[in-house]
């Protein structure tokens, strides 16, 4: 039975109240991150220098089938350090490849794992170096801190500009039975430190360019409009917003733009910084069913999903949304979500998708309200709210 918008709403404000409580208004995680051209090269003679002898690498088939992931690891292997390679990660990644790549770390004895590709590789590499002094099933983690206190030394080099999962100290599993995205965060889960390398990114597909860049944009947008302030979540947030409105028309005219790769490698890790410190909001409760239930990419869901709620806010939003319309070259709420639809029209994302069936909406309404009220968005969605999102992007 669907809880009442009371109980709901008072369920909220609690939660809401008890965060402001235990954590309070300022960022207390600290953010390490080499940035520029080579960075990569810095951030393996960082993991040298703290001592590791033996490190697993996580990523995915296609970028070590590529050359791409042993590029970044380059300066590891030169060192002569024993690597070994978990590449079993796909999009939406499992607690099954959790598993698998927990088995790599702990029987070839790694001190430190290293996360190499898009958001998805470094979610699984967070879990799976959670698993070094912890025996219990990943499943129980789920929820907010819910992570073990401690994990091995985890270093991060994205591949995409988008998630800014390298910048969170959460990740996101899917159960493959129900086709359910868990979220599970907890200090430990924070990167040690990133390099934000532009010269891994100038061969990125634009499809995925283009993701990448709405997933980072609806951090931003997310972020910013919350009703938690808390740290330099404003300041961050819009220029996570601002690099993506600058940089990313760039990339996608010339994908071989370095300075416009690091610019949208920028955005992205800004946008993780913000939400790293107020989480996101209903936009992702409800791309994240569309990955489970369909496997959208991620950015795909999120860039139709974006505008469709922000609309749904009406006035819950529009004030903070008029502060960032001149970061999207205009001057009103309205106008800023409209900029926001024309960007992603523009790199060629889709408004809909013939994938998502009208029989699931039902169940994805559930999932997707139960997950939301869990965030601090401008208001609660109704039942009704989420079917007229679902109904604009449907088909």
């Amino acid at each position: 039975m669907a809880k009442s918008m009371f109980l709901r709403k008072a369920q909220w404000q609690f939660k809401l109240s008890l965060a402001k409580l235990l954590f309070g208004t300022k960022a207390t995680a600290p953010h390490f991150a080499l940035v520029g051209a080579g960075s990569s090269r810095h951030l393996c003679q960082r993991i040298v220098e703290s001592g590791h002898k033996r490190v697993l690498v996580v990523t995915d088939k296609p970028l070590r089938d590529l050359g791409v992931a042993d590029r970044a690891c380059h300066g590891l292997a030169a060192a002569g350090l024993d690597l070994h390679w978990y590449d079993g990660v796909q999009p939406d990644p499992t607690f099954t490849q959790v598993r698998e790549g927990a088995r790599v770390l702990r029987d070839q004895a790694c001190t430190a794992v290293l996360a190499v590709g898009g958001g998805s590789s470094m979610d699984a590499a967070k879990i799976i170096a959670a698993t070094r002094d912890s025996t219990d099933e990943p499943e129980s983690w789920a929820g907010l801190n819910k992570a073990p206190e401690t994990a091995a030394p985890l270093y991060a080099i994205p591949t995409t500009a988008g998630t800014g999962s390298e910048a969170t100290m959460g990740a996101v599993i899917t159960h493959e039975g129900d086709r359910s995205k868990v979220v599970i965060s907890g200090a430990a889960l924070l990167p040690v430190a990133v390099a934000l390398d532009p010269d891994l990114m100038l061969g990125l597909p634009p499809a995925i360019t283009a993701a990448t860049g709405l997933d980072a944009l609806t951090h931003g947008v997310e972020a910013f409009i919350g009703l938690w302030d808390r740290g330099t979540r404003s300041e961050t947030a819009r220029m996570c917003v601002r690099g993506v409105f600058e940089w990313l028309p760039k990339v996608m005219a010339n994908p071989e733009d370095a300075e416009a790769r690091l610019g949208m490698s920028m955005a992205a890790y800004y946008g993780g910084v913000a939400i790293n410190q107020v989480n996101v909001g209903s936009v992702h409760a409800i791309a994240h069913q569309l990955g489970a239930f369909y496997h959208l990419p991620h950015g795909v869901a999120n860039a139709m999903v974006l505008p469709h709620v922000l609309r749904v806010y009406g006035d819950a939003a529009a004030p903070r949304l008029a502060e960032l319309a001149p970061l999207t070259g205009t001057d009103s709420a309205g106008a800023a979500i409209d900029a926001m639809e024309a960007l992603r029209e523009s790199v060629g994302l889709p408004a809909r998708s013939d994938a998502i069936k009208t029989t699931d909406h039902a169940a994805i309404i559930d999932r997707a309200i139960e997950e939301g009220d869990g965030y601090f968005s401008p208001r609660l969605l109704d039942e009704a709210d989420v079917q007229q999102v679902l109904s604009a992007i449907t088909g």
